[in-house]
């Protein structure tokens, strides 16, 4: 038999879907316990078994970070059989590792796969990141906008009231200045600690969720992985790096970026179809959270695959002394 060489968004869709659920079957035993690394570490050692036992050439283009810096599923590391498709991949091990080690809502596993040079090689930086729902015209929202001006936009696009719109923004100390300009248009706020994959996909399920918008800068790596949900379950993003310092410039370079101004949107961080798994790991608005109870053990994963527009919520009981 001859081995595939084409990316096949199905057949791998559901090997995917258990990468990230054995990784949150990992991370299970350590939430509430106070040990974020430890945390991290299970869902790392336990994604990248699963991930070599897929038949692919596997490329983690968004990882741990650097490889003298991440001593597994580092950037550039190979993963899979060798045989298969070659893929692009991009992976969180476990979003949320404060929020796994405290018990608090979001923490995921999230792992997406598109074909090879399918994504943005993102380096190590901040990203300034806005995100809406689907169903609005282009540049409804941009980055050139003000926070006010992005809020009125969308109250105007949606025809309701700037005090109906919630924001979704990360808390912290850069953002004050943001959140102060949000909350005087008479918008609410929802603040989140970690997990900011998490907080733009809640933009793509505004009634489930009650978020119509995410804004604010965080991590580029966690930027692509978001941009990969959305691209699954609709939704419009965009993303500009933000460069500290002259190290970080050398990162972006080194992944093959030149314009360090560029906008990108969501189909210019992932420009193919592209499959997503997330695995809830502690109870939130996306997924709930790991269930254990005597002998057995419960996830539910969301799968999507941009091809279809598919969303599959998988969930998964299995035996666990």
């Amino acid at each position: 038999m001859s081995t595939p060489k084409d990316f096949n968004d199905r057949m791998l869709s559901l090997g995917l879907a258990r990468v990230a659920e054995q990784a949150a079957i990992a991370s299970a035993k350590l939430i509430g316990h106070g040990d974020e690394k430890a945390a991290d570490q299970a869902a790392v050692n336990a994604m990248r078994e699963q991930l070599n036992k897929l038949d692919i050439k596997g490329v983690v283009v968004i990882g741990e970070g650097e490889r003298d810096e991440a001593p597994m599923l580092y950037i550039g590391e190979e993963v899979g059989t060798g045989e298969g498709p070659g893929v692009d991949i991009a992976l969180d091990p476990l979003e949320g590792t404060t929020l796994t080690a405290k018990d608090m809502p979001n923490a995921l596993t999230v792992i997406a796969m598109g074909p090879r040079g399918s994504m943005l090689h993102a380096p190590d930086v901040y990203m300034d990141k806005l995100v809406i729902g689907p169903g609005y015209a282009e540049d409804t929202v941009t980055l050139d906008m003000s926070p006010s001006e992005r809020v009125a936009a969308l109250a105007a696009a949606r025809g309701c009231e700037a005090s109906d719109i919630t924001v979704c923004i990360l808390e912290r100390p850069r953002h004050e200045e943001m959140i102060a300009e949000v909350r005087s248009t008479g918008a609410a706020i929802r603040l989140i600690t970690d997990g900011d994959v998490a907080g733009a996909m809640h933009c793509a399920e505004p009634g489930l969720t009650g978020i119509d918008m995410y804004m604010g800068s965080g991590g580029a790596p966690e930027g692509v992985l978001a941009a990969a949900a959305l691209k699954c379950m609709g939704g419009q993003m965009y993303g500009k790096l933000l460069f500290r310092n002259e190290d970080e410039k050398g990162r972006a370079r080194k992944a093959g970026i030149t314009d360090f101004d560029k906008v990108y949107t969501r189909d210019e961080m992932v420009t193919d179809h592209v499959i997503f798994a997330a695995t809830g790991v502690t109870n939130g608005s996306i997924l709930p959270g790991i269930k254990r109870e005597p002998g057995w053990i419960t996830t539910e994963t969301i799968l999507m695959r941009s091809k279809t527009g598919s969303v599959r919520r998988v969930s998964y009981r299995n035996p666990f002394n």
